[in-house]
């Protein structure tokens, strides 16, 4: 069965990739792009973000949200060229739950959301609005570091738990039931921002897949106990993993974000 597809993301460094992949690779009907406008004029996030995390956070916030935009300039980045080469232009999302989208997701009427580092909660009439719900890629081994930065506990905890999980939506952070997962070995010596891109990579296959099950009526999700949801890190936090080795990011990291935004027009 082919099936109308929504997909809702964030572009960033971290995902961009992964999200063109799917809109590239997926055989099914790309009926609606979704891109979050919540980094591109929110100066109150970056705000609230430095106020609890304190300075530290601030290169990986440019990296993995100011500088695709800046280097892209009046272009697109990878995720819209897929796209437009789709045949579907993005459409900014200031509020997934507004009356706007909402009014826009009833008209298409998709099969199913697909949702990819998009920092928006959608609420249950909103995930109501797919015949068949809707489903998350997450960078970690749910229940396992539920939150916006789940690569940085990941190496902050020190237990080498990393991977990829595709879940069912629900209207509460990466809560829903296991559909797929995959344990990946990041690369060595990799930052958060590079273990981020890692996983994301290897997460848009699981995605493929986890949509082609759904197609097929497959649908094996399973429930499991959430554990504590894991927020933006505060400055002690940051500092301890510091004194710890853990690199949030690195001049790597500014080039993979050059790489693939800068040359996008």
């Amino acid at each position: 069965m082919t099936l109308r597809l929504a997909v809702l993301t964030l572009e960033s460094t971290a995902t961009s990739e992964a999200a063109a992949r799917v809109l590239r690779d997926t055989p099914h009907d790309i009926v609606f792009l979704g891109l979050s406008d919540a980094y591109s004029a929110n100066v109150a996030s970056t705000r609230k973000h430095v106020a609890r995390s304190g300075w530290r956070i601030l290169p990986w916030l440019f990296v993995e949200f100011a500088a695709p935009r800046l280097m892209r300039g009046e272009g697109v980045g990878p995720v819209g060229v897929a796209a437009f080469a789709r045949g579907v232009p993005p459409t900014v999302v200031t509020s997934v739950n507004g009356a706007t989208i909402q009014g826009m997701l009833a008209t298409l009427k998709p099969d199913l959301i697909v949702t990819c580092h998009f920092d928006q909660i959608l609420a249950p009439e909103t995930i109501a609005l797919a015949r068949l719900g809707g489903i998350n890629l997450h960078p970690s081994l749910l229940p396992l570091h539920r939150g916006p930065m789940p690569c940085f506990w990941a190496a902050a905890d020190g237990n080498g738990e990393f991977g990829v999980t595709v879940h069912r939506l629900v209207p509460r952070i990466d809560a829903g039931a296991i559909l797929a997962q995959r344990a990946v070995t990041p690369p060595d010596g990799a930052t958060v921002s590079g273990m981020a891109r890692a996983l994301h990579r290897a997460g848009a296959e699981l995605l493929l897949d986890v949509i082609e099950e759904i197609a097929a009526g497959r649908d094996r999700g399973v429930e499991v106990p959430t554990l504590p949801y894991r927020p933006f890190p505060t400055q002690q936090d940051l500092a301890a993993a510091a004194k710890r080795g853990v690199r949030l990011t690195g001049w790597a990291d500014f080039r993979a974000a050059r790489a693939l935004h800068g040359a996008v027009r």
